[in-house]
């Protein structure tokens, strides 16, 4: 799906972590004890299970997600229903195929974790409509997040949503332009730029804007596109042919918007869905700038005042992740 080999590792190292963290965890769940106004009476608070949970993951993190969801469940004593994206079907049956080994030498019911392959549109919608899921963690974009909340608690069940981004960061002034500049190159091309928290929009403070697009110009043109599992790789393809038609389809609109196209734009001719990690220059308050485009396109935008940098942050509807370089906090 794109995510290079060292981001691979990363995520499945990710889930090694949280089942660590969650063990620990599982001694530290406490309840509370109140006093009472009746001689030789007190209140005990103790927890129970909630009952069955439903996870549904994206593409982009097919191991981690559901080891986020899967290890605090199982802690609580909550099964999983799991139903991973239709496009990492494999990596959703290798992982399931884990648990039940783990879980067979522990003597420990398989039926813990049963995991369901297909499409969000049968299987996944079959899955928020069962009022025997006490519990739907969704993975995905905005649009689909908020159909899923309003099927859920019709049932009065509940939701964990994890949705859609339009991250910023802020370079001042005094910004050590160095460690910048290799900040948000990973972040706006890793992973082909298919995160939520990818960054879409980098805010650089005009004395030091012309500076830092050149040199971001330049950076751009050492990235090496190719083969996700070569070590020497930094990006690889995007997910799918949709992903392509997003990206064609987002660099008209950001051109007819009055966006200028700095660096790449175009869909590399090769096996597979490859595209070059694009910069463009364009004003903060453009629609499209307030859309979040699932692909490697970062805007460039340029500010005067830290208010006004912290205005344009702001001022898109999806938030997620922002941050800020300056030597002077």
């Amino acid at each position: 799906m794109g995510k290079i080999i060292g981001e691979g590792l990363g995520e499945v190292q990710e889930l090694i972590d949280m089942m660590d963290y969650a063990v620990g965890l599982s001694r530290m769940l406490e309840g509370k004890i109140f006093p009472s106004e009746r001689p030789g009476h007190f209140m005990m608070e103790t927890w129970n299970p909630l009952g069955i949970i439903g996870v549904i993951t994206a593409f982009n993190f097919p191991v981690a997600v559901f080891g986020w969801n899967l290890a605090l469940a199982l802690i609580v004593g909550d099964p999983v229903v799991w139903k991973g994206a239709s496009s990492t079907s494999l990596i959703s049956l290798a992982c399931t195929k884990i648990c039940h080994e783990v879980f067979e030498r522990n003597n420990v019911p398989k039926a813990l974790v049963t995991m369901i392959v297909g499409p969000g549109s049968s299987v996944g919608e079959h899955m928020i409509n069962d009022s025997r899921l006490r519990l739907v963690s969704f993975t995905g974009s905005t649009e689909i997040g908020r159909h899923v909340s309003e099927v859920v608690h019709k049932n009065f069940n509940r939701t964990i949503l994890e949705l859609g981004g339009n991250n910023a960061v802020i370079v001042m002034e005094d910004a050590d332009l160095d460690l910048a500049l290799r900040g948000n190159i990973f972040s706006a091309v890793g992973t082909a730029g298919q995160r939520c928290t990818s960054l879409r929009r980098l805010v650089i403070h005009s004395d030091v804007y012309d500076t830092l697009k050149d040199r971001l110009v330049a950076a751009y043109g050492n990235i090496v596109i190719g083969d996700p599992l070569d070590a020497g790789t930094l990006m690889g393809p995007v997910h799918t042919a949709g992903a392509i038609k997003e990206f064609t389809e987002g660099l008209e609109e950001i051109k007819k918007q009055g966006g200028k196209v700095i660096y790449g734009g175009n869909v590399i001719e090769r096996e597979g869905f490859f595209v070059e990690p694009t910069l463009v220059e364009i004003a903060h308050d453009a629609p499209i700038v307030k859309i979040e485009l699932f692909v490697p396109i970062l805007y460039l935008i340029k500010f005067d005042t830290i208010d006004e940098a912290i205005e344009i942050n702001n001022e898109v509807p999806q938030g997620l992740a922002s941050g800020m370089f300056t030597k002077n906090l």
